[in-house]
């Protein structure tokens, strides 16, 4: 059975980043639906696929790039006759806190993909260019390791940051768009069950609500987001859970309610499942 994962990082390392550089994604060798405390940034050389974000799918082409907040459930479709060609960076949210000078915010187009719901942008040829061009240099200060790499990597970095908030702000505000080929059932499902997410969802009263089969939903839902309905929504409730364990005062129990688990056990023994640690360890972890 499919289910989302937690790809693992490490905020131990003295320079908490990582890349897959020029990578071609191959549709079998592809992580499952997955999330993690980092912030990912994709950009998209040649080739075709589909992107499941959060509650949109997005088609994948050249010079789209993609940014994808923490904690937000994602996973890429490449093409089977065109696989795509793409770069991933990986950075934890405290390498980049404690980049910022005279408080300008570098994260800010992550927080904005996060609270628009829209998580990809399209590039002119002009732009992707520099983009390419630092990516690059990124890549080899990654690779070489020559004296003061950290350092190097780190200014690229922040250039590129720059670079994306400009574009970011530049952009006309609009909403997310799906890629045209999704049911329209399933566009409106996914944010259902986000506003739903407290309460107990079931696959009869959401096939009811599409107005299809339990089975054909079922299938459908797989075939597009790559996991069945029940781990959907249960990593769904993980990932609220874990933005309310940092940002609020309330405890195991309440956090546990409001995120729709059954039991306060139920919900521990599917938190440390999912993220190897408990609620309270989280919690201890990661508050600031």
């Amino acid at each position: 059975m499919l289910k989302p994962i937690v790809k693992k990082f490490t905020n131990k390392s003295p320079f908490p980043f990582d890349m897959v550089y020029k990578h071609t994604k191959q549709p079998d060798h592809e992580l499952p639906d997955h999330f993690h405390d980092w912030y990912e940034m994709v950009y998209v050389y040649k080739g075709t696929g589909r992107f499941f974000i959060n509650q949109t799918f997005y088609d994948m082409r050249e010079h789209d790039l993609f940014l994808i907040p923490t904690n937000t459930i994602h996973r890429a479709f490449p093409s089977d006759d065109e696989p795509v060609n793409s770069t991933a960076l990986f950075f934890s949210p405290e390498l980049v806190h404690s980049l910022h000078h005279d408080t300008y915010p570098y994260a800010r187009c992550f927080e904005n993909a996060k609270r628009r719901n829209r998580f990809k942008i399209e590039l002119n040829e002009e732009t992707s260019r520099t983009i390419e061009e630092r990516l690059h240099h990124i890549h080899v200060e990654h690779t070489e390791q020559r004296h003061g790499y950290k350092q190097a990597m780190t200014l690229h970095l922040l250039h590129l940051l720059l670079l994306i908030n400009r574009i970011d702000t530049a952009r006309e505000p609009q909403a997310a768009e799906d890629s045209p080929l999704i049911p329209l059932w399933m566009k409106e499902i996914l944010p259902f069950i986000d506003q739903h997410i407290h309460e107990p969802i079931s696959l009869s009263s959401l096939s009811e609500r599409a107005s299809v089969t339990p089975p054909h939903f079922s299938r459908v839902f797989k075939q597009w987001t790559g996991m069945n309905v029940t781990q959907y929504i249960v990593s769904k409730r993980i990932v609220l859970a874990k933005e309310k364990l940092v940002t609020t005062d309330d405890n195991i129990e309440m956090i546990a309610h409001t995120c729709g688990f059954e039991s306060v056990s139920y919900f521990y023994k599917t938190f440390k499942r999912l993220t190897g640690l408990t609620p309270t360890e989280y919690k201890r972890k990661n508050r600031v």
